[in-house]
């Protein structure tokens, strides 16, 4: 019988099935960062052991600040659950990947870069964008805080099994197009609960031609349509990305892996519950209005008649407003949505030999694209327009470590959220692509990057 990437990988890890329809799945990757905690004081409280150490891989990154690294960190709840994630490890014998690692970074940024997530397993993280990983066709998901204490003490997980959703774009996408745009018009186009329920697989012509980290930012963001997972069916794309990183399998286990990996996509034929197709032709560069993923528009629209009235006057805008053209007080550029190398490069396209005219701060999504973009010189084109160059982690996101937008500004961001307070109390937020936001840094308002950048 046909099969979809999601059914081969549920059900080569299902250990038993319960009458009720809820499977115990063995999980093969278990990130931990150090929002964590509550999970290992279940675990401590519980008198249990750490079932597998060496599935269990610590990141700090939530807490971390963006400023220089040989400063105490600011906060000092932050500075306690940094240290604390330090000492679970070397109470339960994981590895951790701290402040002066030089791997550290955003926690779906390092298992990628690191070759912990590989294609076929499966992988859970207490936080909700672990479906990043599904970018290289890996069944992965967030869990809450007594899950994470579950996994730590058996390295199993009792879940539902959901329904599966296939989301076709075909065709070619536009200039200055990216994945930024194809997930958040599609979140636009079936809402912010369209795949409730549903496990998506990414498909069509469109997706296929997508870098991994256009795919890990289409992942990222599976959540906000309202699913736990989102998936890509590996291909030589993925391998090529994962050939030779740190945890990857190495010689003739590679040959091994890669052909095994070669059996995991959707079988001709197999049926999906939800069916959705989208031209990429018709993508536009795309921004959020409102404080809901489903206010997505291209950015030559305008603000509906029928726009929710406390959405409008949080983000104190008005119906009928036109997008382009929105005043911005600043940007933000980072996340485990579009930290990576090809982000900043397309930010740095925008803002080179331009000045910024509002503030802003960029982030890397780990030290060793840090590194890199600094050696390619990305990080002197940020400095020189204007904006802060940080140190990596979650940053102003989640309005960390002072990180934050103030009350009644607005901000043009390439996060994954724009719910109200998500980058401080009382802040404004509005999603877009980096070369969007680059845009929008050097105008002070939001514009569409094609009339900046011919």
């Amino acid at each position: 019988m046909a099969q979809t990437l999601f059914d081969k990988i549920w059900n080569a890890h299902v250990v038993v099935a319960r009458e009720d329809g809820t499977s115990l799945l063995w999980i093969d990757r278990h990130l931990v960062h150090d929002g964590g905690f509550h999970g290992f004081g279940m675990l401590r409280h519980a008198g249990r052991t750490l079932r597998r150490p060496d599935l269990t891989f610590g990141v700090a990154d939530h807490y971390v600040p963006s400023h220089s690294r040989a400063l105490p960190i600011a906060d000092p709840e932050g500075a306690v659950l940094v240290a604390r994630l330090g000492e679970n490890a070397r109470r339960y014998g994981f590895g951790v990947m701290g402040l002066d690692d030089p791997r550290q970074g955003i926690v779906h940024v390092v298992g990628p870069e690191q070759g912990i997530t590989l294609p076929g397993l499966t992988l859970v993280c207490g936080d909700s964008h672990t479906a990043t990983h599904g970018a290289f066709g890996t069944l992965a998901f967030g869990v809450g805080a007594s899950e994470v204490a579950h996994v730590l003490a058996t390295q199993t997980l009792w879940q539902r099994k959901p329904r599966t959703m296939r989301i076709t774009v075909d065709g070619v996408l536009g200039p200055h197009v990216s994945a930024k745009d194809v997930i958040l018009a599609i979140i636009g186009r079936i809402g912010a609960a369209g795949a409730v329920g549903h496990a998506i697989e990414y498909a069509g012509s469109a997706i296929r031609s997508l870098s991994m980290e256009g795919r890990m930012t289409l992942c990222n963001m599976s959540i906000e349509a309202g699913s736990r997972t989102g998936m890509v069916a590996p291909d030589d794309t993925a391998f090529q990305y994962l050939h030779g990183r740190p945890r990857a399998p190495k010689g003739a286990l590679w040959d091994q892996a890669v052909a095994a990996w070669r059996l995991l996509p959707s079988d001709e034929g197999a049926a999906f519950d939800t069916e959705v197709s989208l031209d990429a032709g018709d993508i536009a560069p795309t921004v959020t209005w409102g404080n809901s993923l489903d206010t997505a528009l291209p950015v030559t629209a305008t603000i509906p008649a029928t726009a929710d009235a406390a959405q409008l006057a949080y983000m104190g805008l008005t119906a009928g407003q036109p997008l382009e053209g929105i005043k911005l007080d600043r940007v933000f550029i980072g996340t485990c949505t579009n930290g990576r190398i090809e982000d900043l490069r397309a930010a740095a396209s925008v803002l080179r030999g331009r000045k910024a005219v509002i503030p802003g701060l960029v982030v890397a999504g780990s030290v060793p694209i840090k590194k890199q973009a600094e050696a390619e010189g990305l990080a002197r084109v940020f400095t020189e327009s204007g904006l802060t160059w940080g140190e990596p982690g979650c940053s102003a996101c989640t309005g960390m470590n002072g990180d934050y937008v103030p009350a009644g500004e607005r901000c043009a961001a390439t996060s994954n959220r724009n719910f109200v307070g998500r980058q401080g109390p009382g802040s404004r937020t509005h999603l877009m692509s980096p070369a969007m936001a680059a845009a929008g840094a050097v105008t002070g308002t939001i514009t569409d990057v094609r009339r900046v950048v011919a």
